[in-house]
């Protein structure tokens, strides 16, 4: 007689703790059952094969409620899965097991001062350990774990006396995160620069800023914050809108198996690209704001070489536009089309302009009552009057740095103005705090 039994266990990940709740059960569950087979849903990345992998599970193997919770665990404990839930069924003395799974987020690895190897060669040890390695990893969990100690292993092997950190941290050339991987006690130098253009050498001005890195511990956050703020602005102001810097790369000469010197030569390969020319912006969602006031503050004209740096400043102007005239909500989101035909570039801006705030009241710690009433009697804007956060950041700037224009000859004493704004969007009111310390 053919019997059929379901079970559901689902389980909910949490930053701090994994609750593992078993559903109700229908009928008896037999001690154990052979798995006959396993099937996986949800997958975007992974392979069914690689996750049947994580979780160390064997078809055609004797396997019981245990056995199933904890090959659940495990997929969770990787770090791979944001969500684990899964259900079997059996028939006679078989059981097929299905895995509901979805897969967590994963962010770029970044190797800061690993100069002994290549990134080809880290990740190919990682994937001697990971086969399903792809250049990311999750944001912790066992992976990452297992990641780091495959680089370990890479490291003893050429007999380096180093320790390895990671963690997670914000991405130097974008938005988002990377798992940063770090070597602690690593005595190496960065020597010189030398870089894919060569007319850079002729720049004074970016010859002058290389004095920020040279002589300074290897790193490639180091080289790539370097690229970012300071030789990227180089090429955006000259219309270079998708030029390519780095990876910075380690170039020795001499034999390779010979110890690394303390003094590192790096090379950061440059691709400028085309210059790209004005052809126009396209702005949707706005009312408050026309989109001639706003085309105007980019400063950009039909046909010129696109200055980079003025168009993201550009964005900016237009966000304090309407922080002006109170809308401090107000969110701008760009997308550039390029026509590599033609070297132009267009934008198309969706605006989500928000509510318009009005002043509600101040609150002040740190001062005497002498310095509150002083500094109330300067404040600009009346309580219920529009609120406009470019006087408001004016205001800060006197406290800042020319605290006599608002306190006179008061005695006040303070290295730091703490300084926030406290929104109520129902009310559409806001409140300003301010903390000297």
């Amino acid at each position: 007689m053919l019997r059929l039994l379901q079970f559901f266990l689902g389980l909910l990940v949490s930053s701090a703790f994994i609750p593992i709740i078993p559903a109700q059960e229908q009928t008896p569950v037999p001690g154990t059952a052979i798995l006959h087979e396993i099937r996986i849903e949800g997958l975007k990345t992974l392979s069914e094969s690689q996750v049947i992998a994580l979780s160390q599970l064997e078809k055609d193997s004797q396997v019981g409620k245990a056995d199933l919770q904890a090959a659940a665990d495990r997929l969770l404990q990787t770090g791979m899965f944001a969500k684990v839930n899964y259900n079997f069924q059996t028939r006679s003395e078989e059981l097929t097991l299905t895995f509901q799974l979805e897969e967590a987020r994963r962010v770029p690895i970044y190797y800061d001062n690993l100069p002994w190897f290549s990134d080809g060669e880290l990740g190919d040890a990682i994937r001697k350990k990971l086969p399903f390695f792809d250049g990311t990893l999750p944001e912790a969990g066992g992976v990452v774990d297992q990641a780091s100690e495959a680089i370990k292993d890479l490291l003893a092997s050429h007999q380096l006396n180093v320790t390895l950190d990671h963690e997670l941290i914000s991405n130097p050339l974008g938005d988002g995160t990377v798992q940063e991987f770090h070597a602690q006690g690593a005595t190496l130098y960065i020597a010189n620069l030398n870089f894919g253009d060569s007319s850079l050498a002729s720049s004074h001005t970016v010859q002058q800023q290389l004095s920020e890195v040279l002589g300074k511990p290897y790193s490639r956050m180091t080289i790539d914050l370097f690229l970012s703020e300071q030789l990227r602005p180089h090429y955006l102001q000259q219309g270079y809108l998708r030029v390519k810097l780095g990876p910075p790369e380690v170039r020795l000469t001499g034999n390779p198996n010979q110890k690394l010197p303390e003094q590192i030569p790096v090379f950061v390969p440059i691709v400028t690209g085309a210059v790209y020319h004005w052809k126009e912006v396209q702005w949707s969602g706005n009312s408050v704001l026309s989109s001639i006031t706003l085309s105007n503050e980019l400063g950009q004209k039909s046909g010129e070489v696109v200055n980079g740096m003025q168009i993201e400043a550009g964005w900016d102007r237009a966000r304090e536009e309407y922080g002006h005239l109170g809308y401090l909500d107000a969110k701008l989101d760009p997308v550039a089309t390029y026509d590599d035909q033609a070297h132009t570039v267009s934008y198309a801006v969706s605006v989500v302009e928000g509510v318009q705030y009005h002043f509600n009241t101040m609150v002040l710690t740190g001062l005497s009552l002498a310095g509150d009433r002083r500094l109330n009697q300067k404040w600009p804007t009346q309580a219920g009057a529009v609120f406009d956060k470019t006087l408001f950041e004016a205001f800060l700037t006197k406290l800042e740095s020319h605290p006599a224009e608002i306190f006179g000859e008061l005695p006040v004493h303070y290295d730091t103005v703490g300084h926030w704004l406290r929104t109520d969007v129902d009310k559409r009111l806001v409140d300003v705090l301010l903390d000297f310390k």
